[in-house]
């Protein structure tokens, strides 16, 4: 071969070697960790997690070929917690998404420097997982799932569908620090209406029904399920409610399309949707502490007429008219 043939084959690969490196490059394969509070055969954890994956592939991030996603379901158990953050930071992932604040307590007591973004999460301050919500600082960042404050709404939503409510019984995880503030919300509110409100603890299934079917000997009650209760047991508290002809308020439209009576809460699926954002940015370089932690945009009302009408209840029109989704 002829020494200008040898140097224009040589200079052609010169040329192309770096188009391929840079093509291999751009398709490394990246790994997310996610760690969810819900059951895998939950149907509200599915969707959101089906939600995140499709705004992960618009971003032009595809699983199986230039990310791998490894998803473990928690339950909102503490012990699973433990167990499931241990085998995701073992993985190595390059940014683990979180659902609630056990998942992300969880985490953070095996990693201090994997990045962790979480959504539905109510207080991130006050429950030490960042350190102010516009400079987060450390390794967290994410997204609210809503103040405290609307913990109080969820006894007024009820006073207003049952004006003859004197009573309510909150059910919360009392493990979970969101479970022990959202009661103490709703107590400050329940001193306005003058409403008594009692806690109902959820460590397991027995000590639910019993409780409930306690407190419904006598007149005049209600239910709240906050969020940290509603995650293991929601099948059980909305039967429970139907079989005492509780009016019960939910934080999420799930149970209301299950046969709850009203919900009202943020929309959770936009909160996966959302948390793609900052997970697209980390994988392209950015750092959780330079990210500010967001509140939730969108909010949903919705109620259940059909339930109504079974526990004898008259919603009032000016609630019916607020109501983002009316269930016949």
């Amino acid at each position: 071969m002829r020494r200008r043939d040898l140097i224009v084959l040589f200079g052609g690969a010169a040329t192309t070697w770096p188009l391929t490196v840079r093509a291999q490059q751009a398709e490394q394969m990246r790994r997310i960790g996610v760690l969810m509070n819900t059951t895998a055969d939950d149907p509200r954890g599915q969707a959101a997690v089906a939600a995140f994956q499709q705004v992960l592939q618009q971003l032009g991030w595809s699983d199986g070929r230039n990310v791998r996603i490894d998803t473990r379901w928690g339950a909102n158990d503490v012990d699973r917690d433990r167990r499931y953050a241990a085998e995701l930071v073992a993985l190595a992932p390059d940014v683990i998404l979180a659902s609630g604040t056990l998942s992300v307590a969880a985490l953070q007591n095996v990693t201090r420097t994997l990045p962790i973004v979480f959504v539905q999460v109510s207080d991130p301050v006050g429950a030490g997982l960042v350190d102010t919500l516009a400079r987060p600082g450390g390794n967290t960042t994410g997204f609210m799932i809503f103040e405290y404050s609307l913990s109080g709404k969820w006894l007024e939503l009820l006073k207003q569908i049952e004006p003859r409510l004197t009573r309510a019984a909150v059910l919360r995880d009392s493990a979970n620090p969101a479970g022990i503030a959202q009661f103490g919300a709703i107590q400050a509110t329940a001193q306005q209406l003058r409403i008594d409100v009692s806690p109902i603890n959820v460590r397991d299934a027995g000590e639910i029904e019993r409780a409930v079917a306690a407190f419904a000997r006598s007149a005049n009650g209600g239910l709240i399920a906050t969020g940290s209760a509603m995650e293991a047991h929601h099948n059980l508290i909305v039967t429970l409610a139907a079989r005492y002809k509780l009016p019960a308020v939910y934080n999420d439209r799930t149970f209301v399309a299950n046969g709850g009576l009203i919900s009202y809460g943020p929309d959770r699926i936009d909160q996966f949707q959302r948390a793609v954002t900052y997970v697209d940015r980390i994988l392209k370089g950015e750092k959780p502490a330079d990210l500010p932690v967001q509140q939730p945009t969108k909010f949903e009302l919705v109620i259940n007429v059909k339930t109504a009408k079974a526990l004898g209840l008259a919603v009032p029109p000016a609630l019916l008219a607020r109501a983002d989704e009316v269930i016949e």
